[in-house]
């Protein structure tokens, strides 16, 4: 049995390998939650004025954010994406998904303990921080063998059989693309570039790759948002060939990722500006998507609450305000920061609210609490409070990668946006420990799928 239309337009999820797999990654993205939101309490902590001259947290500061933004964001939206692919994709190569999860899962787990051991030198590069040290690097390297296994299964399985009949099905294989030709990326750029001392090495190694990753969020994010919209009895007002058509039209950018690599020598300053540019050039081939998915949106009107309805208000309005931030940066502030938590906190609301349509469909309890339909909300106001404060703080010069007295918080208004920034944090700290405790009741029981 693989998996097919449902009735209301969601993929139907075949019983076996797909419901078990993605039940498997979806405990990893959820462990992965756990751990980078204990680091978060020190990461807002540590840049709060007053707070951060109480508790001497500066040393811990960069450390705590290498992790928490590797496993926030490279391990819980890889994880995530592999319940999708798991989800909607057929019952072949079960060896291959189940090694690939294996990896995973022990990639993250080292990655998680790795700052406990000597030689755990930080390096804040974009994308994928690390951490010089030889257990963080083999756990990267087991993380993604596993993860490349995994985008490998997802090629051969999600395959739509009718390519204009399945779009979420289409979306979630072209994101599937998106993360071969990232993968690929990173692989060439660290065959290509000749090691130097310094973080410029790890920015060139993750500039390309991590360029093209936002593709495959960004379609996974629209596939969560449809998915979520059919659930709630309000399916997409186009008709399957017209979605399919769109996100055939968002993942066409992902053609210029191999020219790049092809025709400019990898590192090179062409190739970083090339690969900025494609993000200004090509994350608008999304937009007939985006509008789409604010139609489906606005078709939610009359829906009673639900999480999942919460989930997709929280996750388009994160986005957006990301978009628009996009647009303003100049230099090196802060404005940096406010645009990728808006997107990618948009992303991780999609997922979120994708996760509560899931969890009765894989066998666990349903999300329906009231805690459960509050939570994307407390988390969203948490983050756009955090994001519009350190928008406005950037305005005013404070610049990223920095905490404690080296933020250099002079003027009163550098100190109000700081402390938004801070409030805002720890309003989102209480979402995603909600979200996990949420998640965490519904997984301890069983519905005998």
């Amino acid at each position: 049995m693989t998996a097919s239309s449902g009735e209301s337009g969601t993929p139907a999820i075949a019983s076996g390998t797909p419901a078990t797999l993605a039940r498997a990654w979806l405990w990893l993205g959820v462990m992965a939650l756990i751990g980078s939101g204990l680091l978060a309490v020190l990461l807002v902590l540590s840049r709060t004025p007053g707070i951060q001259d109480v508790f001497p947290l500066k040393d811990m500061f960069r450390a705590a954010l290498v992790v928490h933004v590797d496993l926030s964001v490279a391990v819980w939206f890889m994880a995530f994406a592999a319940v999708i692919w798991s989800a909607v994709g057929g019952s072949g190569l079960a060896w291959l998904g189940w090694s690939g999860f294996g990896l995973a899962a022990l990639g993250t787990a080292l990655m998680t303990v790795s700052p406990f051991f000597p030689g755990a030198d930080p390096v804040l590069n974009n994308y994928i921080p690390v951490l010089e040290q030889p257990l963080f690097f083999a756990s990267l390297w087991i993380f993604g063998v596993g993860v490349s296994l995994a985008v490998l299964r997802a090629l051969l399985t999600t395959w739509p059989r009718r390519l204009l009949a399945e779009p979420l099905r289409l979306g979630a294989f072209l994101g599937a693309v998106a993360a071969f030709l990232s993968l690929a990326a990173f692989f060439w750029s660290w065959w290509m570039v000749p090691w130097v001392e310094g973080v410029i090495y790890y920015e060139v190694l993750f500039w390309g790759g991590g360029h093209t990753l936002q593709f495959q969020h960004a379609l996974l994010m629209v596939v969560a948002w449809l998915w979520m919209a059919a659930h709630l009895d309000r399916p997409s007002i186009a008709t399957a060939r017209a979605v399919s058509f769109l996100f055939l039209v968002a993942a066409v950018p992902l053609l210029v990722v191999p020219a790049i690599y092809l025709l400019v020598p990898v590192g090179s300053l062409p190739h970083v500006e090339l690969f900025a540019k494609l993000m200004i050039w090509g994350h608008p081939y999304m937009a007939p998507l985006v509008i789409l998915g604010a139609l489906s949106l606005w078709g939610l009107r009359g829906v009673p609450a639900a999480p999942a309805k919460s989930a997709f208000v929280a996750s388009f309005v994160l986005f957006a305000l990301g978009g628009v931030l996009g647009y303003l940066i100049h230099g090196a502030n802060v404005v940096i920061p406010a645009h990728y938590h808006g997107s990618t906190v948009g992303v991780t609301l999609a997922f979120m609210g994708l996760a509560y349509v899931l969890l009765p469909t894989l066998g666990f309890g349903r999300a329906d609490s009231r805690m459960a339909i509050w939570q994307p909300y407390v988390y969203g106001a948490g983050q756009l409070i955090h994001v519009l404060g350190l928008a406005w703080s950037g305005g005013y010069g404070v610049q990223r990668k920095v905490a404690g007295a080296d933020q250099f918080l002079t003027t009163l208004p550098q100190k109000v946006g700081m402390g938004m920034m801070g409030l805002g944090g720890l309003i989102a700290v209480i979402g995603g420990l909600m979200f996990v405790v949420v998640c965490l009741k519904a997984m301890s029981r069983r519905n005998g799928r």
